[in-house]
């Protein structure tokens, strides 16, 4: 399931997606991923949580390298659970206009894979053109 976290900068939704790897992890026998865009958080996360800072792979510029980018992820570890993603439009040059197709993607992977995604999005329900919000769960 692909989970979603919306609302402008400043609406804590960084600090909820904290709390919510954190508690996950603490009952949790799969692996949890936290990918940010820098290592500013790593140390607010438990050290069970792998933290990925997208800083160190400058050369990932669009939504289908950032696909491949979560394949080689999941690829090197088969027991995650759920991915969080703080921020992605702040990764890889995503404009709203990439996010229905990027959302629909996570949607697949993780039926495919048996895992879950949180995904963070500055912007506003009204803003995101071309999402169906029936298909994900809102969490704020």
């Amino acid at each position: 399931m692909v989970k979603l976290l919306i609302g402008h900068k400043g609406t804590g939704k960084t600090k909820q997606m904290i709390a919510l790897a954190n508690e996950q992890v603490e009952h949790s026998d799969g692996s949890i991923i936290f990918i940010n865009k820098n290592a500013r958080l790593t140390y607010d996360l438990k050290y069970r949580i792998r933290v990925v800072c997208m800083e160190d792979f400058e050369h990932i510029t669009n939504a289908d390298e950032y696909i491949g980018f979560l394949y080689g992820i999941i690829s090197s570890d088969h027991d995650i659970e759920t991915i969080y993603i703080d921020s992605i439009l702040k990764h890889a040059d995503f404009s709203l206009g990439d996010i229905p197709e990027f959302l629909e993607r996570l949607s697949d992977i993780s039926k495919n894979y048996g895992m879950d995604f949180v995904v963070s999005l500055s912007a506003e329900k009204e803003e995101m053109i071309g999402v169906d919000f029936s298909q994900y769960e809102i969490l704020n």
